[in-house]
Parts: structure tokens; sequence; C-alpha cells
């Protein structure tokens, strides 16, 4: 991993709405011949019913520092300029953006790949969890949470 990340990667957790504009214009620069964005937003269904609303929570800290890390990842793998990523906590409605990447590079097979790392890399490893509610309750959504440290104990079920 490099010693020093580029000093113009952006990295936010926020409970505003995303500025994707703002983002763009960020990573954009004279140079590159491409920006790639992903824009992941808030859908009305998960697993067959319909979703009301989402709320996001995260370990803030560590968060940071693992966006930090995909980011040099990133600048090691592929021939890209800039990145900047964006991710919302707190309460989301349907239809709002959750997390938002924008990758410039002077060619866009680079800027395609290093976005799309981006993003599978982020859902894997950085400590932001969903919880999903619907008319019926809610749960936390399968797949993005940690697992636990394996000298967790494991509660046994009431008999």
């Amino acid at each position: 991993m490099p010693d020093a990340l580029p000093t113009d990667d952006l990295f936010l957790l926020i409970r505003e709405p995303i500025d994707h504009a703002a983002l763009v214009a960020h990573v954009r620069a004279a140079e590159d011949g491409a920006v790639v964005t992903f824009d992941g937003c808030v859908r009305d269904h998960s697993h067959g019913r319909r979703t009301l609303y989402l709320d996001y929570e995260a370990y803030e800290s560590m968060a940071l520092a693992k966006i930090r890390e995909i980011s040099a990842a990133i600048h090691e793998k592929f021939a890209i300029h800039r990145v900047a990523i964006a991710h919302r906590l707190g309460r989301l409605q349907i239809g709002e953006t959750s997390v938002f990447i924008a990758v410039s590079a002077p060619h866009r097979p680079a800027a395609f790949d290093a976005c799309r790392f981006a993003i599978d890399t982020l859902k894997r490893t950085v400590p932001i969890w969903k919880k999903e509610y619907f008319e019926d309750g809610a749960v936390w959504a399968d797949g993005e949470l940690p697992p636990a440290p394996p000298d967790t104990q494991i509660a046994k079920p009431a008999s």
C-alpha cells in the first residue's frame, strides 16, 4: 500500500442528501477522458416485501479508514486519477441515494473497472449496516453485517 494517499480524493459519511454533481466536479480534471459513477439508491422492495425506508449505521472512524484503503487499492490496481466516495447515514426514503462513487481516469476502461471494484469492496469490507423497514417489521439486511469474531460466545436457544 502506498505511504500516502492522493490528497485530492474525497471520502464522506454524511447525514444529508449526497450532492452528485459536486462529487463529479471534484474528480473531473483536464487530463481525464472519463468519469464513471455509481449511484446506489433505496429501492421500494426487498425479498418480495415492500420497503418503507432504510436506516444506515456505521462504525464511522473504521468506515472512513476502510474507504481510504479502498482508494489506495484502486490507485494501485487501476490507471485512474481521482476517487470520491460518499455514503449516507441515518434514515433514507425510497429513491434517495445511499452511496455514490465517482472515479476519473484518462481512459474509460480503468474508470469502469475501478468504480466496480470500489462498490464491490465497500459492500464487503466497510462497517456500514442497513436496516430495512417494512409494513410488518424491520430486519438488518443479510450479507452486510461483518462476521462475529471467532471468540464471540454464541447464545444458546431458550428451552
